[in-house]
């Protein structure tokens, strides 16, 4: 039962009121934590309880404490902890922090709490639980796979045509199913994107996301501890089930090691502003290890969407995992610029006519075997105009000249995007203003690179989808905070 949760001007209230009364030697050890205040204070949930209050029970006792909860997770990541019984422990002695979360010392959260706030999150059906925690698997579960795909190269796709089924699903309008991770989207969504996009950090009218995958190691064993009494009868190769610490992880490969890893696949889209040069999370989710990016992406793309139906994504930057037919089909009737790394082994398409040759970004080239220079879209043809890379000063001379056309203003190609979605995508490769935007892809690589290491979600020992995810929209609330605060220190200057 959510019976009382406390609104954002109480908070501030209860804080400032509470340092009123600090002496010159706390106030002195308040000023360490500055940079924590100052976030927690920006942080309103006000919308929170609001999103939380029909997960609760209407009967039995009240459950207290909900947002200085919320607000102790924020800032037990924001300071480095990364054991929930270690930061409970570290603030029951220290009065300052207890303050800065809306609690005194003697009305902190127990332990307890915050474990069911974690579970009170994930909205697994409890009829896809068995035995709760000490699920017990067969030992042949985590096989891992024997063959590499080579150095530098990733994972191929274990299912041919994945993306077309599931562009199709998300077409007709379906829910997804195993969606447990929606009421923690949600959360996130009106904890930290919302306030940013309100603020101006997030440019609405020209948004540009990007997104990528990258390798979350679990700590825990894949072989799992056997719980039969087998190897005290003397046989060693048992095939009993064993327990499993963390049943959702899986062997993936990493192609940064050059190596599978035991763990999972968090994809995120990111958002970078221009302005400030800062990055930060836009949408989080946990796949399995061996999930591939093409799938990842569809599926965070439709969850995304539907969670910010008043958002309009105009361009989306994405790797070479992403070049495919369905993806491209889907962001063209999305009316989503597509900014996407080829697949170099994909071949030439069968829709180019024969009389034109590319490069394999589709780029036309000459008779030379330059590669021509894009001049726009032209209105009349609804195609796009490739003119002569000599007459446009981009090559000095050409041997093919007697051959081609008399014209100073050089020979020109026109190419149409309904030839191929993937070859000519609005903006083509190799211009300007498509490095400019595809640049912005970076910024999902600093992001992972906040979460894994300067939040150090890959420092905590923690197991399961539930736990990872959850402590993932912890740090990238924190994130959000970061930015917001850097953002209006900028305004002010």
């Amino acid at each position: 039962m959510l019976k009382f949760w406390r609104s954002h001007v109480d908070y501030q209230s209860f804080v400032s009121g509470t340092i009123s009364s600090f002496s010159e030697t706390e106030l002195l050890k308040l000023q360490s934590y500055s940079k924590s205040r100052e976030k927690l204070d920006s942080l309103n949930l006000d919308s929170i309880g609001v999103l939380l209050a029909p997960y609760y029970s209407n009967t039995g006792r009240p459950a207290k404490n909900q947002p200085e909860i919320l607000r102790s997770f924020v800032l037990m990541m924001d300071l480095g902890f990364t054991s929930i019984d270690r930061w409970q422990k570290y603030l029951k002695n220290d009065f300052i922090l207890s303050t800065l979360i809306g609690c005194t010392l003697d009305s902190l959260p127990p332990l307890g709490s915050y474990y069911d706030f974690i579970d009170r999150l994930w909205l697994r059906n409890p009829e896809f639980e068995k035995n709760g925690r000490n699920d017990l698997f067969s030992s042949g579960k985590n096989k891992k796979p024997s063959q590499k795909p080579g150095k530098g190269k990733k994972l191929a796709n274990r299912h041919s045509g994945i993306t077309k089924i599931i562009a199709d699903h998300i077409r007709s309008e379906k829910d997804f199913p195993f969606y447990y991770e929606e009421l923690l989207q949600q959360l996130f969504s009106l904890a930290a994107v919302v306030p940013s996009c309100n603020i101006g950090l997030i440019d609405t009218n020209d948004l540009t996301i990007s997104g990528d995958g990258t390798c979350v190691h679990a700590h825990a064993n894949s072989y799992g501890p056997k719980k039969c009494n087998c190897l005290e009868q003397g046989i060693l190769n048992c095939t009993c089930d064993r327990h499993y610490s963390d049943v959702d992880a899986s062997w993936g490969w990493d192609s940064d090691l050059n190596a599978y890893y035991y763990g999972h696949t968090l994809y995120m889209f990111s958002y970078h502003n221009n302005q400030i040069g800062t990055d930060v999370p836009l949408h989080i989710r946990f796949f399995d290890a061996k999930r591939h990016d093409s799938v990842s992406a569809l599926i965070c793309l439709s969850e995304f969407c539907n969670l910010h139906p008043d958002l309009t994504i105009k361009n989306i930057c994405l790797d070479s995992a992403n070049d495919n037919y369905a993806t491209y089909q889907l962001l063209h009737d999305w009316d989503i610029c597509p900014f996407i790394d080829l697949n170099t082994n994909r071949g030439r398409p069968s829709s180019i006519p024969d009389n034109i040759q590319i490069d394999t970004d589709g780029t036309p080239l000459c008779q030379a075997g330059y590669r021509m220079v894009n001049w726009g879209m032209c209105p009349q043809k609804h195609a796009r105009k490739w003119r002569c890379p000599v007459a446009c000063g981009k090559e000095e001379a050409c041997d093919c000249k007697s051959n081609c056309s008399p014209s100073a203003y050089g020979r020109c190609i026109y190419t149409k995007p309904e030839w191929d979605l993937r070859l000519y995508p609005p903006v083509p490769r190799g211009t300007e203003e498509y490095k400019k935007i595809y640049n912005n892809r970076t910024g999902s690589e600093r992001v992972n690179d906040r979460i894994l290491n300067d939040y150090k979600l890959h420092s905590m020992h923690i197991h399961g989808k539930k736990r990872f995810s959850f402590f993932t929209m912890i740090a990238g609330i924190n994130i959000h905070l970061d930015a917001q605060i850097k953002y209006k220190q900028n305004l002010v200057i």
